[in-house]
C-alpha cells in the first residue's frame, strides 16, 4: 500500500495556541458571560425533556407534580351569595326584623292582587312532588340512555342525591324556625319557612335542565335557561298569590336550590375517571437527583 509519509517538521514547527472561547456555547454559563443565567442550558432555550420541564419544590427540593385545579373565587360567588342571603333571611324571620315586616306587607299585597287565580294555582302546583319528580325521573332515564356506557350511572345518581337533599335540609329548618303561614293558611301547622314547593320545583326542573344541556348547542341552552327561569318565577308568584307562603319563604327556598344546583353542575362537569385514561396510574414525583450545578 503506497502512502505519502507526513513530514516530521510540520509537528515540530507548529506554534501552540490557546483554545478560543465561543460565547453562547459551552462557556455561556460562566459568570459574566453574555446570555448566561441558566446553569444547564447555554442558549436559554427551554429543555425538551420531562425532567427539565419539572419545577423544583420549596428551597430547591425535588420536583413536584402540578397541583390539581380547584374552584376559583369567581366560581364560588354564586353559592356564597345564596348561602349569605339564606342566612340573612333566616335571621330576619327568627328575630322578627324589619325585613320580615316588609315581607308580610308585600305578601298581603300580592294575595289581594288581581292576578288570575286559576293561573296562580296552576303554577303553584308545579312545585308539588307529584309533578316535579316524574319530570326529573324522565330526564334521568334519558340521560342514562344517552351517556357513555362506562359512566352512564353518574349523572342520574348525582341528580337523585341532589333532589333527596331538598327535604333533608328544608324539614329541619321548618321545624326550627316555626314561622306561621299567611291568612289563607290560618289554623294550619306552623313551619312555612323556607318553602318546600319552591326548592322542589327549582331543583327538579334545574337538574332536568342540566342533564338535558350536557351536550347541547348554545341556542338550545339559552332557550332552556329562559324557560326554566320563567317556570320558577311563575311557581314563586303562584305560591304567594294563593296564600301558601310569604315571599321570603320562596326566596329562601330559591337560595337553597341555588347551592344544590351549583354542586350538581360541578359534579356533572367532572365525572369520575375522566381525568386520565382507564387503567393508568397517577404520575408520581421524581426522586432522582438532578445534574449538579456549575
Amino acid at each position: 500500500m503506497n502512502a505519502t509519509p507526513r513530514p516530521q517538521g510540520t509537528a515540530d514547527t507548529a506554534v501552540p495556541a490557546r483554545p478560543r472561547r465561543r460565547p453562547g456555547r459551552a462557556f455561556a454559563h460562566t459568570t459574566g458571560a453574555r446570555r448566561s443565567g441558566h446553569p444547564h442550558r447555554s442558549d436559554g432555550r427551554p429543555p425538551h425533556t420531562p425532567r427539565g420541564a419539572r419545577h423544583p419544590g420549596h428551597h430547591g427540593g425535588l420536583g413536584t407534580s402540578p397541583p390539581v385545579p380547584g374552584p376559583s373565587a369567581r366560581g364560588l360567588l354564586l353559592p356564597g351569595l345564596c348561602a349569605l342571603l339564606l342566612a340573612l333571611f333566616t335571621w330576619q324571620v327568627v328575630t322578627h326584623g324589619p325585613l320580615r315586616a316588609l315581607d308580610e306587607r308585600a305578601g298581603r299585597a300580592v294575595l289581594g292582587s288581581a292576578l288570575p287565580d286559576g293561573a296562580a294555582h296552576f303554577f303553584a302546583d308545579l312545585g308539588n312532588t307529584a309533578v316535579a319528580l316524574p319530570v326529573l325521573a324522565l330526564a334521568m332515564a334519558l340521560s342514562a340512555l344517552r351517556a357513555a356506557r362506562t359512566r352512564r350511572w353518574w349523572p342520574p345518581l348525582c341528580a337523585a342525591l341532589t333532589m333527596a337533599a331538598v327535604p333533608a335540609l328544608v324539614v329541619p329548618v321548618k321545624d326550627a324556625v316555626g314561622r306561621p303561614g299567611p291568612a289563607a293558611m290560618a289554623g294550619a301547622h306552623e313551619g312555612f319557612f323556607p318553602s318546600g314547593h319552591a326548592p322542589t320545583a327549582a331543583v327538579a326542573y334545574g337538574a332536568a335542565a342540566l342533564l338535558f344541556l350536557l351536550h347541547r348547542p348554545g341556542r338550545v341552552r339559552a332557550f332552556a335557561v329562559a324557560s326554566y327561569a320563567a317556570v320558577n318565577a311563575g311557581v314563586g308568584v303562584g305560591l304567594v298569590r294563593c296564600g301558601f307562603h310569604w315571599p321570603l319563604d320562596v326566596l329562601a327556598g330559591w337560595c337553597l336550590a341555588g347551592v344544590l344546583l351549583w354542586g350538581l353542575a360541578r359534579a356533572l362537569s367532572r365525572p369520575p375517571g375522566a381525568g386520565r385514561p382507564r387503567g393508568t396510574r397517577r404520575p408520581r414525583a421524581s426522586t432522582a437527583q438532578g445534574p449538579p450545578g456549575p
